[in-house]
């Protein structure tokens, strides 16, 4: 008798598998200018986004900064993907400016760390490849979504509308901005214009400067030239504070970000918060939801980048890094961080060859930090308003948006249309949960409509020609799942009188579950009262022993499963002879 095979070990995803597949492709000082390049270029571009995308968050610039200079290089090091560029992203301002508007500062920072150990526990369960499951019209349908909601949120500084107070209901803000419309400010307006008109058109020259440094330098000069007429453009310095050490000022502090507990940090009413149960439990769901478009976002990211350059990523190590870079971030000042999609391929087409890229880029966002905080503190909220329009668009990706509705099934063009409006009305964890549900139930009744059992009747069909009279032999095809089995089970309760034995064959049968099992078990027990016999071939071992686990065994002259169709056939024709005649 053969030996079984011992069950494999589980073995634990190896975090920092990416940098170690570059080191082992061989690193030398080729790579590491092409490293260092790509880093500097992608830090370029990071440094007006990170400002950017925390405003939109509703908090100061400085914690986007800080995010992509610790959990940006943290996932890098730690992470499975080589090009994968994290630090905040778009994708994220509609979970997190919720969380900031109830919890404050302290809360969405503890949020992030319950989200980072969420996605360890993710990583070290190895669900990574877990992200295939989720359909493309529902992420489609939910980032459009997104991006409208981060353009309707910055419609008050790129009108410089005063007095608007946003919340968390899209049609709260809609209101509001309408009721603030007439109070539009030309100047803020005109700022807002210039940048948005200079990040359209800057990629078309085809110039080796970022478009988002350009566009907020040429929007910061605008501002700049009509201040000595006496119009007032509200700014970064104009708008933030800050407290460090003693000292004070205004814009964003020239420091590198220092060790801090996220729980001392301002609660909404700007004290420090009291971590509680109650409040573990009212953020639980928001830190799920930012593991989930974490794990979503990030393992998208590295399928792109693995497309871009013909590598492979390690999903579950990729999950460690992320979440260890979200555990790490919140003790720095940093916000909830993932992979950002732009920036990544960015770093690939700028000729990044490892992770050490990404560790260069939040080098370089650092130095920013510490150098030039007071430049960065000029550029005018219309600008990053204007900034972050371009993000929203790019991010909506509404090419593919209007595609899928004109070419797409039925199904998933409602799918993507109940998550958009979801998203944009509601919130992007009830879009998901929608979506992949009505995806997961249209799935099913798909597969239902597959499974079938029909009679092989003798005149037509080979198997069944030379079967007596008293034999029936039914044919199933399909899966045995709880939305298909009771549909194919039940045509095989009628039986002519006249038949004394039931063959089905189940070659074609995939998977039984135990929906199908019941069903199995009262059609084996209706035939045993009528005396008719039943007969299984070709059923997998692994299904006969879910039976027998179950309490269907084998019965002589009533119940047996065999291999092949000649020997039910001998078989069937004993319990015919040995049947008393009736």
């Amino acid at each position: 008798m053969a030996r079984s095979r011992p069950s494999p070990r589980y073995r634990p995803p190896l975090p920092g598998s990416a940098l170690l597949a570059a080191w082992r492709q061989g690193y030398g000082l080729a790579e590491l200018k092409r490293d260092l390049l790509a880093g500097l270029t992608i830090g370029i571009v990071a440094v007006p986004l990170s400002m950017a995308l925390a405003i939109a968050t509703g908090v100061p610039p400085q914690h986007g900064l800080y995010t992509a200079i610790v959990a940006g290089a943290i996932i890098a090091l730690t992470g499975g993907s080589r090009f994968n560029i994290s630090g905040p992203t778009a994708a994220f301002v509609v979970i997190l400016f919720p969380i900031v508007a109830s919890h404050g500062l302290g809360g969405l920072l503890i949020a992030t760390l319950m989200a980072g150990l969420i996605l360890v526990a993710l990583g070290l369960a190895r669900l990574g490849n877990l992200i295939q499951f989720v359909p493309y019209p529902v992420v489609l349908g939910f980032t459009a979504g997104i991006a409208v909601v981060i353009a309707l949120l910055q419609l008050p500084d790129f009108l410089g509308l005063e007095g608007v107070v946003l919340g968390d209901s899209t049609l709260h803000n809609l209101a509001a901005i309408v009721r603030a419309a007439p109070g539009l400010a030309p100047a803020e307006f005109g700022v807002g214009l210039v940048t948005l008109a200079t990040l359209i058109l800057w990629p078309r020259l085809q110039l080796p400067v970022p478009a988002p440094l350009v566009g907020l330098a040429v929007g910061t000069l605008a501002a700049l030239a009509i201040a000595p007429l006496g119009v007032e453009i509200e700014t970064i310095a104009s708008r933030f504070h800050w407290e460090h050490l003693g000292q004070a000022g205004s814009g964003i502090p020239p420091f590198a970000p220092g060790l801090v507990l996220p729980w001392h940090l301002p609660g909404p009413d700007g004290t420090p918060l009291t971590v509680d149960f109650a409040l573990i439990r009212e953020l639980l769901g928001p830190a799920l939801a930012i593991a989930m478009l974490a794990a979503i976002e990030s393992l998208l990211c590295a399928v792109v980048a693995d497309g871009l350059t013909r590598t492979r990523h390690d999903p579950n190590a990729e999950l460690i890094g992320q979440g260890l870079g979200n555990i790490a971030a919140p003790f720095f000042g940093g916000i909830t961080a993932t992979a950002a999609l732009a920036r990544t391929a960015t770093n690939v087409r700028s000729g990044a060859f490892s992770p050490l890229a990404a560790v260069v880029h939040s080098l370089v966002v650092l130095l920013a930090v510490v150098a030039l905080a007071g430049v960065l503190a000029l550029v005018p909220m219309a600008a990053l308003a204007a900034l972050l329009f371009v993000i929203a668009w790019n991010m909506s990706e509404a090419r593919h948006f209007l595609h899928t509705l004109k070419g797409a099934p039925g199904s998933d063009v409602a799918i993507l249309v109940i998550c958009f409006l979801l998203t944009v009305v509601f919130d992007m964890v009830l879009a998901v949960a929608v979506g992949i549900g009505l995806a997961a139930a249209l799935f099913i009744r798909r597969m239902a409509h597959l499974t079938h059992a029909r009679r092989l009747v003798p005149d037509s069909d080979d198997e069944s020609r030379d079967l007596p009279r008293q034999v029936a032999l039914y044919d199933i095809n399909g899966p045995l799942f709880f939305g298909a089995a009771e549909k194919a089970i039940s045509s095989l309760r009628v039986v002519d009188p006249e038949v004394r034995v039931v063959m089905l064959d189940m070659r074609d049968v995939p998977s039984l579950d135990a929906t199908a099992i019941v069903a199995l078990q009262s059609l084996v027990e209706e035939l045993g009262t009528r005396q008719v016999g039943l007969i299984f071939i070709g059923m997998p071992a692994r299904m006969v022993l879910k039976l027998k686990r179950a309490g269907v065994k084998r019965q002589t002259g009533r119940l047996a499963a065999v291999r092949q169709l000649a020997q039910a056939c001998r078989l069937a024709e004993r319990w015919l002879l040995a049947a008393p005649a009736t």
